[in-house]
């Protein structure tokens, strides 16, 4: 066991300021917000630190990276939007969660602060979905099948309603992650879609854009309700490039 991990039994998790500071190395006085964040994410990460251990101060992290004050103050300010830490009024700032659980919230700080591109999401979105709908097809229960059909009905009903077709359209895709039994995937999933919900809520523009994406979407529940592993995965991705075509579309709008 390394040095850190024997101090993490022998120190309260709320008293370990100087062995944080300790870990962590200076940084080039120019260094950019973003990698003070992933410097604090890579310590925050190892699996060292309990929930509920309290940070250096301010002005004790900026001196150890050798960076600015403002810079610390940035990065944890989007450290605490991601609900990686917290900042307790008086108190302090304090680690949130276990490595475990701050995982797929530090994938989507890499993506925010990557400035990956539409086109990028939109391809990393389309292998995930088409993953997605190979796995249900094998993995689906009764009630994952049921509840891919209620979400289809509810598209069915309301291709003249587009902010009622857009929900349903989002909770089948929610339901076939679930469906997939993968929770690497489904975070990865959630990271993507996050990213591209503000020009996903306006991709379907009519009711004829909404019923071509239904028939689409009834495709891949048939091939996933008769346990065709291929047809699921060919149906989405067949999906996937008209979708992503409409969403490139808004995107550039």
């Amino acid at each position: 066991m390394g040095l850190l991990g024997r101090y993490s039994r022998a120190m309260p998790a709320s008293d370990r300021s100087d062995e944080i500071t300790a870990s962590l190395g200076s940084l080039p006085g120019s260094t950019p917000v973003s990698e003070v964040a992933r410097r604090l994410l890579d310590l925050f990460t190892g699996g060292s630190f309990e929930p509920g251990t309290r940070l250096p101060a301010e002005r004790q992290l900026a001196a150890t990276l050798g960076v600015g004050r403002s810079a610390v103050r940035e990065a944890l300010a989007a450290l605490e939007i991601l609900g990686i830490v917290q900042v307790r009024p008086g108190s302090g700032t304090y680690l949130r969660g276990t490595a475990s659980t701050l995982l797929p919230r530090t994938l989507r700080w890499g993506l925010l602060i990557g400035e990956k591109s539409t086109a990028e999401l939109l391809e990393l979105r389309s292998g995930l979905e088409t993953q997605v709908a190979q796995l249900a097809a094998a993995r689906a229960s009764e009630h994952n099948l049921a509840a891919l059909q209620t979400a289809v009905d509810q598209m069915r009903q309301n291709t003249g309603d587009l902010s009622r077709f857009a929900a349903a359209d989002h909770d089948f895709h929610d339901q076939l992650a679930a469906a997939s039994k993968n929770e690497t995937i489904v975070d990865l999933l959630h990271v993507v879609r996050s990213l591209l919900q503000v020009y996903a809520d306006r991709a379907v523009h009519d009711e004829v854009s909404a019923r071509r994406a239904l028939e689409e979407h009834e495709t891949v529940l048939h091939a996933i309700s008769e346990r065709d592993e291929v047809a699921a995965a060919v149906a989405m991705a067949a999906h996937m490039a008209t979708a992503n075509s409409r969403l490139a579309d808004e995107a550039q709008a």
